[in-house]
């Protein structure tokens, strides 16, 4: 399952959309990932920047709606475009935060679901395509930790 090919991916896209993305990491290196209702896609936490806000208003604002929790802290780590999981035709680009939060994390708003994994148990999931082909890397550089096999 994790190696099909994403049923999303188009040549035709029709926009771009600007969102913020939350990588947050516990103290045992695993990475928080959410799964939106009627998505099948783990991802991570973080949505649409609305009118007039900031890539870290936008994430700081969805953390809170989806996760119900405070971003204590939020560092800019990258940009990133690609293919978006739920919206067809459409390619995100993703402003990556590095991002602490303070509190219990749990599934508010429009998530179904969230888990902590670390980054082998999160490859044999169906991840979203920014996760799986940015993200990861990513996570894993910065954490030190050997690179995926292909």
């Amino acid at each position: 399952m994790a190696d099909e090919p994403f049923s999303g991916e188009s040549s035709i896209t029709t926009a771009t959309l600007q969102i913020a993305a939350a990588v947050i990491v516990d103290q045992h290196q695993r990475i928080l990932l959410v799964r939106k209702r009627g998505s099948r896609w783990f991802m991570l936490a973080g949505g649409k920047l609305d009118a007039g806000e900031t890539p870290e208003q936008a994430l700081r604002r969805e953390i809170r709606e989806e996760l119900g929790v405070q971003a204590t802290d939020a560092e800019l780590i990258g940009e990133a475009t690609t293919v978006a999981a739920n919206e067809a035709d459409h390619r995100v680009h993703a402003h990556l935060f590095w991002t602490a939060i303070q509190g219990q994390a749990g599934a508010h708003a429009e998530i179904a679901e969230i888990r902590w994994v670390d980054c082998d148990e999160a490859v044999t999931l169906p991840l979203a395509p920014l996760l799986r082909s940015k993200v990861l890397a990513i996570v894993r550089s910065r954490l030190g930790l050997e690179p995926a096999c292909a």
